[in-house]
Parts: C-alpha cells; structure tokens; sequence
C-alpha cells in the first residue's frame, strides 16, 4: 500500500518521508544522499530484499524534492544486455530521457539501473565509462554506434543496485570502481520499524 499511495501523483516528498519509509538512520541517509550528489553515481549493495529498488526510489524522490517519475529511468541489466540495448534504451537522439534533463537544467534526473553486475558493464556502457565521470559531464564524445556527438547531463544522477549474494560481483572491475560509490544496505532488523 506504501508503494502505490506514495506514487501516485506528483505530491511533495521530502528526506523526512525517506527516512519515514526506509530503515535507515538520518546520519547515514545524509552520507548517501551527499555522496550522490558529489559523484553523480553510486551503488546501493546488499543481500536480496533488503530493499534496493524501494531504496533507490524514494532517494530519487527525496533529491528531487517530490514524486516525479518523469525524472527518473529504470532499467535492468542482464547478462545478454548489450551497448545497443542501452543506447537505443537511452535514446540519444529525438525525446528522450537526456534531452529531458538537458532542458530542465536546475532539475535533478535520475537513472537507476537494477542488477548492474549483471551485464558485462565495460561493454554495455563503452564510452559513457568516460561520460559519467562527474569531471566529464557535458561533454561531448563520438558514439561508437551512430557516430553522433553525445554527452551525459550533469544534471544526471546514477542509482546502480548490486545484490552482494551474486557470483558475478568479481567482474566489476577497476574501472567501474573509479567512477561509482560503493554504499552497503543492511537489513533493518534492529530498527523501529
């Protein structure tokens, strides 16, 4: 009932609902929530059904000050996800999510990508392992695919989820590490709630 009441329309939504809705405490919300916004990217680590995806949404939420879908993208990532899925998925070219965020510079957007150790991530993003780099935002580089100029919005968040219980965490290599923060989510057992 929380997710579907919460969702609904385009109401407020503040840190103070975040930390109403999720385990955690307000020390550890403000840590995840600065580091966000410093790096531009970051993953939320766990085991299974602690929480990730409700997590990464209601941050989202909270950062944009409201319950706005129209800011944030969903994808799950897979092991036969390729840099065209993603791409194309991004679409940068026409109305797309990018183009979105570009337009609505003072907004925060945010792209959340589920099970992000899933795919093989050096292949899947190519030269956006370079774009997302907060020191690269707004710039331009060439697609390998389409042979456009494009680059990623420094408007743009990335909310990337990993289930510490997969066999595939050994492939996230240096490169991934560089460019995104690593924040563990633990099972609220010992909270209130």
């Amino acid at each position: 009932e929380t997710e579907d009441s919460s969702e609904r329309g385009s109401s407020i939504y503040t840190k103070q609902d975040f930390l109403s809705e999720v385990f955690m405490p307000e020390e550890k919300y403000d840590k995840l929530a600065a580091v966000l916004l410093n790096k531009k990217n970051i993953i939320l680590q766990g085991a299974p059904g602690v929480g990730k995806t409700f997590s990464a949404k209601r941050l989202a939420y909270s950062l944009i000050g409201a319950v706005n879908e129209d800011a944030i993208e969903f994808v799950q990532f897979h092991q036969n996800y390729s840099y065209e899925d993603f791409m194309m998925g991004y679409k940068p070219s026409g109305s797309s999510f990018k183009l979105k965020a570009e337009a609505d510079s003072d907004a925060k957007y945010f792209f959340i990508i589920d099970e992000i150790n899933r795919g093989n991530l050096s292949k899947i993003f190519g030269e956006l392992l370079m774009l997302i780099e907060n020191d690269y935002r707004g710039t331009p580089a060439t697609l390998a695919y389409n042979d456009k100029k494009f680059s990623v919005p420094e408007n743009l968040y990335i909310i990337g989820m990993m289930n510490t219980a997969d066999r595939s965490l050994a492939m996230i290599d240096y490169a991934l590490r560089r460019r995104f923060s690593f924040f563990e989510l633990e099972p609220g057992f010992e909270t209130e709630g």
